[in-house]
């Protein structure tokens, strides 16, 4: 994640966007066929990443390896998680692919709210697939 889909997908993040400051509002988007090839080739990354996930016996990361500062789940448990619902894991990659392709498309176009609207697409992939394998269980209290 950390070597190919977080950036990736920052490139598309940080390729549109809007600034409101005290001097005005400045609109971030790729205007040169050069930058919308550098967004183009981070949308390509993250549909292939999303075939890569699909690969089984595939390591999420190395023991250590993420820099979570100890929040979240580390990578053997993550993979225990990934094993007892393969199919599971199998749909949320689907819906990158399908995010990254939404994306794919719209640099294609040229279309800045479309590239916008994509990266809105990517996060809510990222955090469904976060909100199963990522982030630890939440502690169940057991009140009288």
């Amino acid at each position: 994640m950390d070597g190919v889909v977080d950036p990736a997908a920052d490139t598309i993040w940080n390729s549109v966007g809007t600034t409101i400051s005290k001097e005005g509002t400045e609109e971030k988007a790729p205007h040169t066929d050069e930058e919308w090839g550098t967004v183009r080739n981070g949308a390509i990354e993250l549909l292939e990443a999303s075939n890569l996930l699909q690969i089984p016996g595939r390591h999420v990361a190395m023991p250590g390896q993420l820099n979570n500062q100890g929040i979240e789940l580390q990578p053997p448990q993550i993979e225990t998680l990934i094993t007892q619902d393969r199919q599971a894991w199998i749909t949320f990659a689907h819906g990158l692919h399908d995010a990254a392709t939404q994306a794919l498309n719209a640099v294609d176009a040229k279309d800045p709210a479309r590239v916008l609207e994509s990266g809105d697409a990517i996060d809510s992939a990222c955090e469904h697939c976060h909100q199963k394998y990522w982030y630890p269980p939440p502690v169940q209290s057991h009140g009288k």
